[in-house]
């Protein structure tokens, strides 16, 4: 069952909000439940003694890590 919410943002984040939405041809819920997602996987990771970030997909290399998850 899906629940219903609001949230407070910046105008800064509102705008970004929008702009990835807009990018991706989405909704500005899908986006902020798609960014859940990859904050639960990121601290769960982090709880596991992971390194959390981006990296070259041919290489492996982090290229930036995340923190202060």
């Amino acid at each position: 069952m899906a629940q219903r919410f609001n949230v407070v943002l910046s105008d800064d984040l509102s705008k970004q909000l929008e702009e990835l939405a807009k990018e991706r041809e989405t909704t500005k819920g899908d986006v902020v439940a798609r960014a859940l997602q990859l904050y639960a996987a990121a601290f769960k990771g982090r709880k596991e003694g992971l390194a959390v970030g981006v990296a070259d997909p041919k290489t492996l290399e982090l290229k930036r890590e995340f923190v202060g998850l």
